[in-house]
């Protein structure tokens, strides 16, 4: 019998009331596992207004004893990795060794939390006039909520939750309903780390939860990762309803391989940034940008790598697992297909991948294009599956307007030897995450993430220094006490005497 799953509010699993589910898969076998409710106005509603009665009490909590419940939480994720891995494979397809680096790069990001006391300081300035101090704070904004794809279903999730409830906030969490059993575990783990009910709701659904959650006025940030067009919409209904939105979206990551760069350092980073995790990242390098003359050498090494890619399920723990769901395969498959039409060299063709003993499931090898043109299809948008595309571009200069015009610019990346030509790269380029002989430019937690042009709407990025600024608000206090006030009324603008 299929397992039907509930929603996280006020510190335990609850049924849905809607009548309507959706289909969780084990994408590894094709297998329908489970039915996650789809929640209704009045559940979102509920998930809200639980988050809104635990707001006053957290965020009168001391940072300190935030830090704490957030060193607990990091704990009780390390104790339990292993099982947290495998139950997000079961639903998305990673590898098992994938599945858990993700949840450590979540995990970074709840250790950056516990330094939430230093993080909140304000600014003091003293006898700033005679006898008057003026300081600022750092004050939580109330219930927050985030919207988080289905390609990270722990680490997109910490990257926003962790942030926002060390600053004092509470959270609503609408996770993907394609993969939702460890967002809710996530919350479990929340509550037995000390966190009082309802700090973090996680609530399952659809764009109804979503459209519910942008225009509930009780909440006053939203936080979204996923494709461009539900980015821009996200952005604009959030922001129409006053609300603070950091909105990330698409991306067509490109990696310039300069004809000097240590090609077989080179080779590698394209397969495990193109391929790793089914090419289901938005920091995937989709476009290897062949300058000068590298470009034969280039496809001539990656076509055996490409090849021989280890594809299996997910505890196989191979270099890549299926796709999420059968839908989202034949949609790869189809830029595929598109890529052919529109006159790209097919160089390694990895639709017809069967595996024996897993036949229903949603598998497909690595697809590799070369001569690759900038008005194809397949090189404006993002397939986000394993397929790379190489461009040629004759000059240095010429790369750079090439990823410069792109409508997307979320991460790029440039392997060379020459430290002029990566530093002009670095300085110049039209991107807001940048690689060095790094193929995946994904900063540190102490640092924060974000994209440029169509790759991102909002003020401010996720999580590093970023992310404290956009769950918290200033407040600044000038200061008098009455020893040194002077008697009599003032009727001017206060200057500095």
């Amino acid at each position: 019998m299929t397992e039907q799953l509930k929603h996280f509010i006020g510190g335990q699993y609850v049924a849905g009331k809607s009548g309507r589910f959706g289909p969780v898969y084990n994408p590894s076998t094709g297998e329908h596992k489970a039915d996650v409710p789809l929640a209704s106005e009045a559940e979102v509603g509920d998930a809200v207004a639980n988050s809104l009665a635990a707001f006053p009490e957290w965020a009168a909590t001391s940072p300190i004893t935030r830090a704490r419940v957030m060193f607990k939480f990091k704990q009780l994720v390390e104790d339990n990795i292993d099982e947290l891995a495998a139950l997000l494979a079961s639903e998305h397809g990673k590898v098992h060794s994938d599945a858990k680096g993700s949840i450590i790069r979540g995990l970074e990001v709840v250790e950056f939390a516990c330094g939430i006391p230093h993080l909140l300081k304000g600014e003091f300035s003293d006898n700033v006039s005679s006898g008057i101090d003026m300081y600022s704070m750092r004050k939580p904004l109330g219930v927050v909520a985030g919207i988080t794809p289905f390609n990270f279903p722990a680490m997109v999730p910490m990257w926003m939750f962790a942030v926002a409830i060390a600053c004092g906030n509470t959270f609503v969490l609408k996770p993907s309903e394609k993969d939702p059993s460890l967002p809710m575990k996530l919350g479990e783990l929340m509550v037995k780390a000390g966190a009082p009910k309802g700090v973090l709701n996680v609530v399952n659904g659809d764009k109804l939860a979503v459209d519910t959650i942008l225009d509930d006025p009780r909440i006053k940030a939203v936080s979204f990762v996923g494709s461009t067009p539900i980015a821009k919409y996200v952005y604009s209904r959030a922001a129409a309803a006053g609300k603070r939105v950091q909105a990330m979206g698409g991306a067509k990551n490109h990696m310039l391989v300069m004809p000097d760069a240590d090609m077989d350092k080179a080779v590698d980073a394209l397969i495990g940034a193109g391929y790793g995790s089914a090419g289901e990242r938005c920091m995937a390098i989709s476009v290897a940008v062949a300058v000068g003359d590298a470009g034969d050498e280039l496809v001539e090494r990656l076509a055996p790598k490409v090849r021989g890619l280890k594809v299996g399920p997910s505890a196989a723990d191979g270099d890549m697992g299926p796709l999420v769901t059968k839908e989202h395969l034949e949609k790869v498959k189809g830029y595929v297909d598109l890529g052919i039409q529109e006159g790209a060299d097919l160089v390694v063709d990895g639709r017809d991948l069967s595996l024996q003993g897993y036949e229903s499931g949603f598998y497909m090898g690595g697809c590799l294009f070369d001569n690759v043109k900038t008005d194809m299809r397949i090189y404006k948008e993002e397939i986000f599956g394993p397929v790379l595309s190489v461009v040629r571009a004759p000059t240095f200069n010429e790369a750079i307007e090439m990823v410069d015009k792109h409508e997307f610019g979320n991460g790029t990346s440039i392997f060379t030897r020459n430290g002029d030509v990566a530093r002009a790269f670095s300085n110049n380029v039209e991107v807001g995450m940048v690689g060095v002989n790094v193929p995946i430019p994904v900063p540190l937690a102490f640092h924060s993430f974000g994209g440029w042009k169509n790759s991102a709407f909002g003020d401010h990025n996720q999580h590093g220094p970023e992310g404290v600024r956009f769950y918290t608000k200033v407040k600044t206090v000038t200061s008098r006490w009455p020893d040194s006030i002077k008697a009599g009324a003032e009727f001017i603008m206060p200057t500095h005497k």
